[in-house]
C-alpha cells in the first residue's frame, strides 16, 4: 500500500531547465565550445560534473581536474544567481493543488533531488511548507541513478521505499526509483519514453492513482 510519495525538484515540481541551459551556455560561449538545446537536455536528472563533461564533449582541448571544478563553480555561481529571482509565483498552480490534496488525502511527502541547490530552491518558491522530508545533493553521496536518494527520502518519512511511489522526469531517476524498490512514477521525457510504472502526462494524475486513504484501507 502506498504511503509515501518521493519527488525530485526540477522538471516535475517546478522547472529551472531554462536557468540550467542559460548557465551551461554561458561558461560553453566562454569557452568557445559549441553547446545547444540537444545537450542541454542530456544534462538532466544528472550530476553536475557528469552534466560538464557533456559540455565539454566538443572542445578540441582537455581540461585538468581542477579547471573542471572551477568550471562548476561558476556554471553554479550563475545558475544561483538566476534562482536568486524565484519566488511563489513560480511554482506552477498545479503543482501545489496536488501537493495539497495529496497531504489532505494522507500521503505523506518528501522531495528526494539530487541538487545541492534544492534548499535555496524550496527556501524562495515556499514549497518546503508542502512537504514532510527533505533529502538532497548535500545529503548523498552518489548520485542518481544510484537509488540513495529515494532510499533516504522514504527514510526521511519513516517509511520504506516498498511503500513507497517515486515521481521524476528523467531516465536516471526513473532508474533510481526502482533500484531503491519503489514504485516509479514518470512525467515528461521519461513518461514519453514509456519508462516508468506509470507514465503520467501531468502531476494531476497522480490523484488519480493515489485515492484517500479510507478508501485505500477499504479496499
Amino acid at each position: 500500500m502506498i504511503k509515501g510519495i518521493l519527488f525530485d525538484l526540477d522538471g516535475v515540481l517546478l522547472s529551472t531547465d531554462q536557468f540550467h541551459f542559460q548557465a551551461w551556455k554561458a561558461l560553453a560561449d566562454r569557452l568557445a565550445i559549441p553547446f545547444d538545446r540537444r545537450q542541454g537536455d542530456r544534462c538532466r536528472g544528472i550530476s553536475r560534473m557528469e552534466s560538464l563533461d557533456i559540455v565539454l564533449e566538443n572542445s578540441t582541448r582537455t581540461y585538468t581536474p581542477e579547471e573542471k571544478l572551477q568550471f562548476a563553480e561558476e556554471k553554479n555561481h550563475a545558475y544561483r544567481a538566476f534562482l536568486q529571482g524565484l519566488t511563489p509565483a513560480d511554482v506552477p498552480e498545479e503543482t501545489v493543488r496536488v501537493l495539497t490534496q495529496l497531504r489532505i488525502r494522507g500521503y505523506r511527502l518528501a522531495l528526494a533531488s539530487g541538487s545541492k541547490n534544492a534548499e535555496l530552491i524550496l527556501e524562495k518558491t515556499g514549497l518546503c511548507s508542502l512537504l514532510d522530508g527533505v533529502v538532497d545533493g548535500r545529503d548523498i553521496t552518489r548520485s542518481k541513478p544510484d537509488p540513495e536518494v529515494f532510499c533516504k527520502a522514504a527514510q526521511a518519512l519513516g517509511l520504506s521505499p516498498r511503500d513507497c511511489v517515486g515521481v521524476d522526469d528523467a531516465s536516471a531517476g526513473v532508474q533510481s526509483i526502482r533500484a531503491a524498490g519503489a514504485l516509479a512514477a514518470a512525467i515528461g521525457p521519461a513518461a514519453q519514453a514509456g519508462e516508468g510504472d506509470w507514465n503520467l502526462k501531468s502531476l494531476s494524475q497522480l490523484l488519480e492513482r493515489c485515492p484517500g486513504m479510507e478508501a485505500v484501507l477499504c479496499r
